[in-house]
């Protein structure tokens, strides 16, 4: 006898953002209930092969396996095996995930598997309870997955770039948020610190300084930018960010639409000083 089984719930989130965050096996102890451990063993850009450590059962058994995982993004499918089958003949899982609206994506879990003679349960009785337990994890996962959209993210929470000039940090973002039009973020610069001159080609810049003044240099010519004044830098405007000020400058910056490729994202025109 073959087990089966098929489950999906919508979760109220960009397709992008669900599979990212269901994808990082590394996070699985923190997005699933059953999982005490999650070791990466190796990896490429489209596979990973893990070991996954459960906490202990009823009787205090722990249980731990290691499995291998394969995704296309291009089709946002991943499709899983158990290396190491234990109580399993096998153990296939296909993941399948499908934008029903811009911020609202069905994942779909489909298991196909056999228990061992000498299994402590029998196909029938494993699909019993991978139909119950796949129900509390998937509420599980759209719980945690959607609460993260909604988090609070702070400056110094995510990481600095400095590429640049500065210190740029991008705060709400398709990576941190699930955003799906645009993100945002802010740059502090230090007295006479730059940001050297660059053009986004797909994207509209809006730039709001929170605090201190900026000369921002729109195609060589200088605009002043005070404190609690904003900006808007069209698309392909080459621009550079400069602290006239005594003090630190923070500035927002806000970018939209996303661009479909990093080349059409941002496009540096001079060297970083």
């Amino acid at each position: 006898m073959i087990g089966h089984t098929d489950n999906f719930i919508d979760i109220a989130a960009p397709i992008g953002y669900v599979f990212a965050q269901t994808n990082d096996v590394r996070s699985w102890p923190d997005l699933f209930s059953e999982y005490a451990k999650a070791e990466i063993l190796e990896e490429s850009e489209n596979s990973v092969t893990f070991r996954l450590t459960m906490h202990p059962d009823e009787q205090d058994r722990v249980w731990s396996w290691v499995s291998t995982r394969t995704w296309e993004t291009s089709t946002w499918t991943v499709r899983s095996r158990r290396v190491e089958k234990g109580a399993f003949e096998f153990m296939n899982i296909t993941w399948t995930f499908e934008e029903l609206e811009p911020d609202v994506t069905r994942m779909r879990w489909v298991q196909d598997f056999e228990m061992r003679p000498d299994a402590p349960l029998d196909t029938a009785g494993m699909t019993e309870r991978i139909n119950a337990n796949t129900t509390i994890q998937m509420n599980l996962i759209k719980e945690k997955v959607e609460k993260r959209r909604r988090a609070v993210v702070g400056f110094f929470d995510v990481p600095s770039n400095r590429r640049r000039g500065g210190d740029l940090r991008t705060v709400l973002s398709p990576a941190t948020v699930g955003s799906s039009s645009g993100f945002c973020g802010a740059v502090r610069l230090a007295p006479g610190e730059r940001v050297s001159e660059h053009y986004h080609p797909y994207s509209e810049e809006y730039l709001f300084v929170a605090s201190g003044a900026l000369r921002v240099d729109l195609d060589g010519e200088p605009v002043s930018v005070g404190q609690e004044q904003a900006l808007l830098i069209p698309r392909n405007v080459r621009h550079r960010l400069v602290n006239t000020g005594d003090g630190d400058a923070l500035a927002v910056f806000y970018l939209s639409p996303l661009a479909p490729r990093p080349e059409l994202g941002h496009v540096d025109t001079e060297e970083a000083s």
